[in-house]
């Protein structure tokens, strides 16, 4: 499959066929996917397989209280969880939200699971000492979480990055026992998906380029 073609057609996959993902099939992922650049070429990615049914369990009670917060605020009308507008909704709208079990199945009854971390004794954090929400950390571990589901996407299979398991970290590093350096970053549930998009609908480059200034013209190729 041509370059531009993946890049066209890896969507956020979350509904799978009972096919099953091989260690054959991840290491040919993998294997590609560690030329994704880091900070110092420093490479400080893990990342952890699950197909256990017991740490799939532990999963969704690790990621149900963010996905419950989620839906709330998504009825709402809100951004969910996002730093700038303080949201709306109170502690007992999100207690009596439910949260579909669907919504939960689809990332932890994939044929098989990825968790990614990172190490932060590894990344430049160039951005620690602003009074916001860190970004830059990811710059060194997010490429390569994004060549796995371009290598994925080459394989026939698929998958989604998701991150709900990162409001509840602590038990996340209990569950598979994580070391204090190492951050969340990603789990990825994989597979071969039930129908193949091709067709992604993106906003139009002009409408999210601008030439030399915040304010300036828009960037419309010829």
């Amino acid at each position: 499959m041509e370059l531009y073609e993946v890049m066209r057609t890896t969507f956020a996959a979350r509904e799978f066929t009972d096919m099953p993902v091989t260690d054959a099939m991840l290491q040919r992922i993998l294997e590609n996917a560690r030329f994704a650049p880091s900070g110092g070429n420093r490479q400080g990615w893990k990342v952890v397989v699950v197909r256990n049914d017991a740490t799939r369990q532990g999963l969704a009670d690790i990621m149900a209280p963010s996905m419950q917060r989620y839906v709330a605020q998504v009825k709402a009308g809100e951004a969910p969880f996002n730093t700038i507008n303080p949201s709306q909704v109170s502690d007992a709208d999100i207690e009596n939200t439910a949260v579909p079990q669907q919504m939960l199945d689809n990332l932890t009854q994939a044929p098989v699971i990825l968790l990614i971390f990172v190490d932060l004794s590894v990344v430049a954090s160039f951005d620690s000492g602003l009074d916001r929400v860190g970004v830059i950390s990811g710059a060194s571990i997010y490429p390569f979480v994004w060549n796995i589901l371009l290598a994925a996407r080459r394989e026939g299979l698929g998958g989604t990055l998701t991150t709900f398991a990162a409001g509840q970290e602590d038990k996340l590093r209990e569950l598979i026992g994580v070391p204090e350096e190492m951050a969340f970053a990603a789990m990825i549930p994989l597979g071969q998906p039930v129908k193949q998009l091709t067709k992604l609908k993106r906003n139009d480059v002009h409408s999210f380029t601008v030439l030399e200034h915040w304010n300036g013209e828009n960037l419309v190729g010829s």
